[in-house]
């Protein structure tokens, strides 16, 4: 009975980890290269352990032979995954955000190696990605995105097979609302850029001598600039309600 008991447990905890890990290195702020990857494997193992108790009961038992066992913690890790990869969407908003606003301020080409999302990115995109998962777990936000992945197994039950269609789908629709969210942030600077293009337009058609580029460009410069001090507030507390409403929606 012991023997048994023990092979349960382990047989458990391994499976809870599977999907618990998986969540945990695909998610923003516990994946990211700063990271070290001992913190993120403890930390996997001990929420793993703290929740086996209260989720053993959903748990199928063990399978008998190595491919059922083999195909049960692939379906775990990439429903894993897939929870992760939803914060790492509605993050990613804050990096479209910065590439909208960097290309209307001409400053596409100031690249940065961005270390939230592990590739270049222009120097607004990585501020407004730092400044925001910053405020995530300052806000107490990545406890509601660690409470999502285990109320999952009430919709993602081990053992009962994965909705990929239903899964897809919406990962879709979170692509398409973390890409309108990123456009309506960054709207304020596209509308000044337009506005600014028209009128230096104008002014070269009305004085062709004037040398536009030269003259436009600090001006641009400086006006974005100044959209972005008074809007960054605004911009991530905008992201902070649609991460918080999306994740409650998760947990619920």
């Amino acid at each position: 009975m012991l023997s048994e008991l023990l092979e349960l447990n382990v047989f458990g905890f391994f499976l809870i980890f599977a999907r618990v890990g998986a969540a945990l290195a695909t998610m923003p702020g516990f994946s990211s290269s700063f990271v070290s990857p001992r913190f993120a494997l403890a930390m996997g193992l001990g929420i793993s352990l703290v929740v086996m108790a209260p989720l053993l009961r959903v748990l199928p038992v063990m399978p008998p032979h190595i491919a059922e066992l083999v195909l049960l913690l692939t379906g775990e890790i990439l429903i894993g995954a897939f929870l992760g990869s939803i914060a790492r969407i509605l993050i990613s908003s804050l990096q479209t955000a910065g590439t909208f606003i960097a290309y209307s301020a001409s400053l596409a080409n100031a690249m940065i190696n961005d270390a939230i999302s592990d590739q270049q990115s222009s120097t607004i995109s990585s501020f407004l990605m730092t400044s925001g998962l910053v405020l995530v777990f300052v806000s107490d936000l990545h406890h509601l995105m660690i409470i999502a992945v285990i109320d999952s197994y009430s919709l993602f039950v081990p053992g009962e097979g994965l909705m990929m269609e239903d899964m897809a789908h919406f990962l879709t629709r979170k692509v398409a609302d973390s890409f309108a969210l990123a456009l309506q942030m960054a709207a304020p600077f596209i509308i000044v850029a337009l506005t600014y293009y028209i009128g230096l337009g104008l002014l070269g058609r009305l004085m062709p001598q004037l040398q536009v580029f030269f003259f436009g460009m600090p001006f641009q410069l400086a006006a974005q600039l100044w959209v972005l001090v008074i809007t960054t507030s605004g911009i991530l507390m905008v992201f902070l309600e649609f991460f918080r409403n999306e994740f409650t929606s998760l947990a619920l």
